[in-house]
């Protein structure tokens, strides 16, 4: 007897509904969507067969395309790498921009990042790459921990290497984790038109990231600890890495407008091309992100923008730099408060085995924009 023979009839309804079943109004403008399983990996709404096959029933699913749900079904194990990849990727966002205007600011619900999304900005281009990234880097380092049921270490590199050192270990599997990631990624961009290749292109620039970070380690193997051979494999860069350069990538980003080779008889796929707005610049390269369309200021909060404002933010009064009350207020200064902040101070182990620590009581100054 299989295995959905013996479930409920509710229950194999609502597995049916959640992994088959896809609305049209759900399948047009997905670009996105998928974010709104980043909590999918904390969910206890989960049933697993004998040969592990997570079966979610889980409403944000649904938010996954037809293609998106056939690659989790093949591939036991991914559902939490990908759910975890992207919670890491929005810890990235918020921290490399935890000192700028625009904050990486998220909401529980389907619509993740907001409406900032919808706008082909600096901002968009970054939360594009980094959750590309995120997915590619939490998934190949899930092959390599044995937790994806299809696929393992990168076992490719075998061999001698140099005169004293030769491939051995178990290296991350970046490329079935690039590959996965634009299979899976990708699929929810439908359209030809800038928006679908400036995502497409910052998908891939995420994932070209991970894959040119990628380090050498090695381990030495001798007599009484000398390095006489060594054993090397490649290893995953930290996301924090990732993230520096993405940033660095997003301040230097370039500005685009769809090619025109200048020809009516230019096929489909040679239009299909993004080109720098100005002809002086280079043709953006696939390490880098591009954008068509100014940021907001992101000063002053819009619904309709979608941008909370930087009113009751933290700022540093002595920075003259983005941070500082100057720059991160628009000018509309700040106001200054103390607060008395007390905290555990002056710990002592005793053997054995407890720790003791005083009460210390200290005046803390904030600077908070008006």
């Amino acid at each position: 007897m299989g295995f959905w023979a013996l479930l409920p009839s509710w229950v194999s309804a609502s597995l049916l509904l959640a992994l088959t079943a896809l609305p049209a109004a759900l399948a047009a403008n997905s670009s996105g969507r998928w974010w709104g399983i980043v909590n999918i990996a904390s969910s206890t709404n989960l049933l697993t067969d004998s040969k592990s096959l997570q079966l979610v029933l889980e409403p944000s699913l649904q938010l996954l395309s037809r293609k998106q749900r056939r690659l989790i079904r093949q591939n036991p194990g991914i559902l939490h790498s990908v759910s975890g990849g992207l919670q890491s990727a929005v810890r990235e966002c918020k921290w490399q921009f935890r000192n700028r205007r625009w904050n990486c600011p998220t909401a529980p619900g389907p619509h993740l990042f907001g409406k900032i999304v919808n706008r082909g900005c600096r901002e968009t281009a970054f939360i594009f790459a980094i959750t590309s990234a995120g997915v590619t880097h939490s998934v190949a380092r899930s092959c390599s921990e044995g937790s994806i049921e299809s696929c393992t270490c990168d076992y490719r590199r075998r061999g001698p290497g140099g005169p004293d050192w030769h491939w051995g270990g178990c290296s991350d599997n970046i490329d079935f984790g690039r590959l996965f990631g634009r299979e899976f990624v990708d699929s929810g961009e439908k359209g030809r038109d800038l928006r679908f290749l400036m995502n497409l292109h910052n998908n891939e620039a995420g994932r070209t990231t991970v894959f040119s970070e990628m380090r050498q380690e090695c381990k030495c193997h001798g007599m009484s600890g000398s390095c006489t051979v060594r054993t090397c494999w490649m290893r995953l860069p930290t996301l924090r890495a990732v993230g520096d350069v993405l940033r660095d990538r997003f301040d230097g980003a370039s500005r685009v407008l769809y090619g025109n080779r200048g020809s009516n008889r230019a096929s489909r796929a040679e239009l299909l091309r993004l080109e720098p707005e100005d002809p002086a610049h280079k043709p953006p390269s696939p390490h880098d992100l591009v954008y068509f369309e100014k940021s907001p200021n992101f000063c002053t909060y819009s619904g309709r923008l979608g941008t909370a404002g930087t009113a009751g933010r933290a700022c540093n009064s002595s920075s003259p730099a983005l941070d500082g009350c100057e720059l991160l207020c628009c000018g509309r200064g700040h106001r200054t408060r103390t607060q008395r902040v007390t905290e555990r101070c002056n710990c002592t182990f005793h053997w054995c085995c407890h720790v003791s620590c005083r009460n210390c009581t200290h005046t803390r100054v904030l600077h908070e924009c008006l």
